[in-house]
């Protein structure tokens, strides 16, 4: 990928993650941070933990750290990958989806009504953003 749209994503990303964490740190008990972690979980469940940290795009250590307060709250179930004794599976719970929606759909929400409001292209920005996300994935 080039450089430059490298780091045009990062920091679209990095401005988009510092209005939701505004938003939702200490929202409803969870950070923006568990939230993202518990929908990016909901899109690719059962995953593993390095594919879970894969599509976070943060380390396996940190994926680690970041399940162990949302596994103890019941959030989510890690357990052993019957095909391969050193993997760990992770699901959500019923409880860890139900936090996700009450949390994360307000937000979804609140930042598509202001982006449309503000006459931001929002649903060409989406497709967009997910046909990039394809291209990137096959090169």
């Amino acid at each position: 990928m080039d450089e430059g749209l490298a780091d045009l994503l990062h920091r679209v990303v990095m401005l988009l993650g510092e209005a939701a964490r505004q938003r939702t740190d200490d929202r409803d008990g969870l950070t923006y941070s568990q939230i993202r972690l518990l929908g990016t979980l909901e899109d690719i469940e059962p995953a593993t933990q390095h594919q879970l940290a894969q599509a976070l795009s943060v380390s396996d250590p940190a994926i680690s750290r970041a399940l162990r307060p949302l596994e103890a709250d019941g959030l989510v179930q890690v357990t052993i990958d019957p095909a391969h004794a050193r993997r760990r599976l992770v699901r959500l719970t019923d409880a860890g989806r139900k936090a996700f929606h009450t949390a994360g759909k307000p937000l979804y929400d609140e930042f598509r009504a202001k982006l449309i409001e503000a006459g931001f292209p929002y649903e060409r920005y989406l497709d967009d953003t997910l046909r990039l996300a394809e291209l990137l994935k096959s090169s």
